[in-house]
Formats: C-alpha cells, structure tokens, sequence
C-alpha cells in the first residue's frame, strides 16, 4: 500500500506524522518506508548530504534501507526547492523525481512525503501536486491547528479531491505552543473535511515518533 503526505504548508509537522505513522505500522507487524522524493535544506557529512526530515524517515522505517533509498534527492539550500536546484545547477521534475523513488523498496507500506504544502513548485511548469497525480496513491493530509488553517485546510482538501485522488484521512497537529481555540478549530475540521481523522499530535517539546505511534488510527490504512 501507499500513501502520498501533504501539508496544509511547511513546518506542520508533516515528517513527525509520517515517522510515528511508520513506527504504528511496524508495531503492528508491518514492514513500513517512508520515502522523500526530494529534500532542500541539508549538512554537508563525510557521507555526503544529509536532510534532517530524510534521517528522521530512515530511522522511523524498517530496518535494511539506505538513506539514499529514502531521500535519493537531497539540496543544500533550505530553500523552496526549486528554487534550490537553480541555486546549485540543478533541475527538478515529476519524471525525475518518480525515477528516484523506482522500483520502491521493497515494503508492505510506502508512505511518501511531499515538500511544503500541495502545490509547491517543481519547476516552471510542474508542481506537487504533479508528482501526487504521477504517484497516484490515496492521501493523508497533515493540518497544524493555528490561525490561518481552516481556510487551507478546506481548500487543500477540495484540490487533493478535484484533480480525482482520494483523501484517506488527515492529522491534526500544534507545532506552536499557546494557539487559542484549538478544540473548536479541531472540531470545525472534523465537520468540514469529510474524511476520518487519523490522529491528533498536541504540542509536545522535542517529540519522539516512536513515543506517538499509538495516537493513530491505522485501522483506516
């Protein structure tokens, strides 16, 4: 099975639902990948570029993958990516990022991440969302309950549903502490979206996926 995850925008916790989805899926008796076709933002190591999102999805996913199998593209500038692949001489493209992450793993599970919210560039012609639709797999939306997100939410969910892939479930999470109304932004979700939530992350400091595995329904995957 596979699974494409999205965003509402950057930083909302996209990488931390994916790996404790990874964790949930391996506690119950699943192999699990995680894969990011494509990463910008990275430290230059002895072994070579290393995106902190990619080595959170390596140590969440069953054991026997390399990095380069998880995050087969990686750019230094933490940047749009697009714009970050024209920084250093680069290009992007759905038929290259598909080539990166083909064949898959071998998994019972592939849960692969996007890069910000749906529709971020690829280029000047392509964007995620060309990449969901290449991939063509259902998707888990990742909605972080802060102002702003009702409107994003919605408008995500109607875009994932208009280009005809099917949204499995999304997750709320609180990135930022001290939000106000959350329980009543949580629950004008639940009205709204019209899909099952899977799971709902509180604001947790230095949160460990493993530790928040059992704050999902995966009986829904």
């Amino acid at each position: 099975m596979e699974y494409f995850v999205t965003g509402t925008d950057t930083e909302v916790g996209k990488t931390l639902v994916t790996a404790s989805l990874l964790h949930a899926l391996r506690g119950r008796g699943e192999t699990a990948v995680g894969l990011k076709p494509v990463a910008s933002g990275a430290e230059r190591r002895p072994e070579g570029l290393r995106n902190e999102d990619g080595q959170a999805l390596l140590a969440a996913s069953s054991t026997g993958f390399s990095y380069e199998q998880i995050n087969p593209l990686v750019l230094e500038p933490a940047i749009a990516p697009h714009i970050a692949a024209r920084d250093v001489g680069r290009e992007l493209s759905v038929s290259r990022l598909l080539s990166g992450i083909t064949p898959r793993p071998q998994a019972d599970y592939h849960l692969i991440e996007g890069v910000g919210g749906w529709r971020v560039p690829l280029n000047d012609h392509e964007t995620m969302e060309d990449l969901a639709l290449a991939i063509g797999a259902p998707v888990i939306l990742v909605v972080a309950l802060r102002l702003g997100c009702l409107s994003h939410a919605l408008l995500t969910a109607d875009r994932i549903r208009a280009v005809g892939l099917p949204l499995t479930g999304w997750v709320a999470t609180e990135p930022q502490p001290g939000q106000s109304r959350l329980d009543e932004n949580f629950q004008t979700l639940e009205c709204h979206l019209d899909a099952p939530c899977l799971g709902r992350l509180d604001h947790t400091p230095s949160p460990k996926p493993e530790k928040l595995a059992d704050r999902f329904d995966i009986t829904r995957l």
